[in-house]
């Protein structure tokens, strides 16, 4: 299917003294659009188990240009990879706008851990968790 699209809005008060999304704040744009990806489209999805409990293990923030707050909303694409027992990976494109065709202001990863907060530990992904994330698997057809 390709990326999951999620459209996240910058705060004023996400902007330091030079106008631009600082670093806490852009962390925070991503983790609005893993919860769009994780908590919303899976349990739309039917599958609510992915809101009970991950952590993000690893996070990865590249810049290729600031992100100056406008009061829009910005673009944010989301690929899932390294689909494995216990963890994934989701990979991020930032745009500084809703256009595919707007730049790339950030590029980012994070490892995701399913995690059982009952049990305080980490699990497995289910059958049903896994195929969901498949979904949004960034390779393609040739991958």
């Amino acid at each position: 299917m390709g990326a999951f699209v999620a459209e996240v809005r910058p705060r004023w008060s996400d902007m330091d003294v030079f106008g631009h999304v600082n670093h806490a704040n852009m962390v925070t744009l991503l983790e609005d659009a893993r919860i769009e990806l994780l908590f919303t489209a899976a349990t739309a999805r039917s599958v609510p188990t992915m809101a009970k409990g991950s952590v993000v293990a690893r996070l990865v923030v590249d810049y290729h240009t600031p992100l100056k707050f406008n009061g829009s909303a910005v673009r944010v694409e989301m690929t899932v990879r390294d689909l494995k027992a216990a963890s994934f990976a989701i990979d991020y494109s930032v745009h500084d706008g809703l256009s595919t065709s707007d730049a790339v202001v950030t590029t980012a990863e994070t490892l995701i851990v399913p995690y059982d907060v009952a049990a305080s530990r980490p699990r497995r992904l289910s059958a049903g968790e896994r195929e969901f994330l498949s979904t949004w698997d960034g390779r393609g057809d040739d991958g």
